[in-house]
């Protein structure tokens, strides 16, 4: 193996975090990553630095993101009507058009150097998918893929009944990550109502509590994505 390629993340998990707040911790770690491979690109192989690796967990307050390609029109409340459901809204830098985030769902940002890994964003984006495919099958629930789409999905064959359970939308800079994933486990699905989810509007969205008719344990979903994202990635976890 390369010396200079690293495994090794860093695992931090912020709680319930404001979007924009957790949108500028992962962001100075996206740049110090970029910053350390513009330094590496003129330094003889000996001399150059590793680069790191983070994996950051984390809920946010209701929250409505748009993707730099997305529709505006697939936000379907006004604007100034979003502080009567305590929710805010952001345009953002990652692919993919309009999401929700809120308490009860699992945020992924991993902000990492695919280098240290491998260099295939399809790759990437399909191993995301596989370790929510992975974690919900331990709890009894079958997820799978729709071609053309991103995300984890429940009953993929059936257009009628295929309902969404993760969402994807990530950002790449000289093989460097940002953004990440979105994983429904105790998610108020109701906030789904005032958005065009995705901008796919025949699909519905769905939850692990939806699912099971009960509330989950959180940590304990948590734990097991992680583990899941870890060996798929060939992570080597430091805290």
């Amino acid at each position: 193996m390369n010396p200079k390629i690293n495994r090794k993340t860093q695992f931090i998990d912020l709680g319930l975090k404001e979007y924009a707040e957790a949108w500028d911790y992962q962001t100075k770690f996206f740049d110090q990553i970029l910053e350390v491979k513009k330094k590496n690109r003129d330094l003889p192989v000996t001399e150059q630095s590793v680069t790191s690796n983070y994996l950051i967990f984390c809920e946010h307050p209701h929250v409505y993101t748009l993707g730099k390609s997305g529709d505006e029109k697939n936000l379907l409340i006004p604007k100034e009507k979003l502080g009567d459901i305590n929710a805010t809204y952001f345009h953002i830098n990652r692919g993919g058009d309009i999401t929700y985030h809120g308490p009860g769902q699992i945020v992924v940002y991993p902000v990492i150097d695919m280098e240290n890994f491998f260099t295939d964003i399809h790759k990437y984006m399909r191993l995301l998918e596989e370790a929510v495919i992975r974690t919900l099958k331990e709890y009894g629930i079958a997820a799978g893929r729709i071609k053309g789409l991103t995300g984890a999905w429940l009953d993929p064959e059936d257009a009628e009944k295929s309902r969404k359970i993760c969402a994807l939308g990530v950002k790449t800079s000289r093989w460097v990550t940002l953004h990440g994933l979105a994983f429904n486990v105790n998610t108020d699905l109701n906030y789904f109502n005032h958005i065009v989810p995705c901008g796919i509007d025949d699909k519905s969205v769905t939850s692990m509590a939806a699912e099971l008719g009960t509330p989950q344990n959180l940590n304990e979903v948590k734990n097991t994505l992680l583990k899941h994202i870890v060996s798929l990635f060939e992570m080597e976890i430091v805290n």
